[in-house]
């Protein structure tokens, strides 16, 4: 038993010093490549841009679409997951009350698809990014490696692919039309979207002014 205990001690050891390092490497590196990409049969079209580089738009967007609370919580929405956990114990599609830290933290160092195993260390990566990157270099990472279309990562791709532009010009439908692509984007269309995908973009940009006119996305331009 003693040297079962021992080796859990140098194990969880290993663990923080190694994703303590990861964080901090990655609060000035960007992520070379993630899981998520490493597994995707479609390769991977990818272009890292800093958050100067991409539309204030998309920004907005995506905090108006994904994390209303994105600017004031610690990593975690407690009443969504709270409402999440609710919603799936009556049955049905499970749903998550995921923050846009925990996407990222997902995203980066983790792999897709569920249970309490992962969620454990999703918690524990999004602990340490707010409290090593901050809003902003988080808000920049999530931009660069969230899935935007098929085999294609990040902002810049996604606008080059749908727009054939730069993300440092989104207008607000195009930006909010990415937004709404993003829990689906294989199976979202973004240009020309139909159906629910052209409701909920126009909701998203709707939400926008809202999300602008309160400043809950000014963390991201302290």
């Amino acid at each position: 038993m003693r040297w079962f205990l021992t080796l859990l001690v140098k194990l969880i050891l290993w663990f923080v010093g190694l994703s303590l390092a990861l964080v901090l490497i990655y609060r000035f590196v960007p992520p070379p490549v993630t899981a998520t990409m490493l597994m995707d049969p479609n390769g991977i079209t990818k272009d890292w841009e800093p958050l100067s580089n991409i539309d204030r738009n998309l920004v907005t967007a995506v905090i108006a679409a994904e994390d209303g609370k994105f600017c004031s919580h610690d990593g975690f929405d407690r009443e969504a997951i709270e409402q999440a956990m609710a919603r799936n114990a009556e049955g049905g599609r499970i749903r998550g009350g995921s923050t846009i830290s925990q996407q990222t933290a997902k995203n980066v160092f983790l792999w897709q698809g569920g249970g309490y195993v992962r969620k454990g260390f999703e918690a524990w990566f999004t602990f340490l990014i707010e409290q090593i990157w901050g809003k902003r270099r988080i808000m920049e990472v999530y931009l660069n490696v969230a899935e935007t279309g098929i085999g294609t990562y990040g902002a810049e791709a996604g606008a080059q692919r749908y727009f054939n532009h730069s993300a440092a010009r989104l207008t607000r439908t195009q930006a909010a039309r990415m937004a709404a692509a993003l829990p689906l984007p294989k199976k979202r269309s973004v240009v020309n979207p139909t159906g629910f995908t052209r409701r909920y973009g126009n909701t998203i940009a709707a939400r926008m002014g809202v999300v602008r006119r309160e400043g809950l996305d000014a963390c991201v331009y302290e």
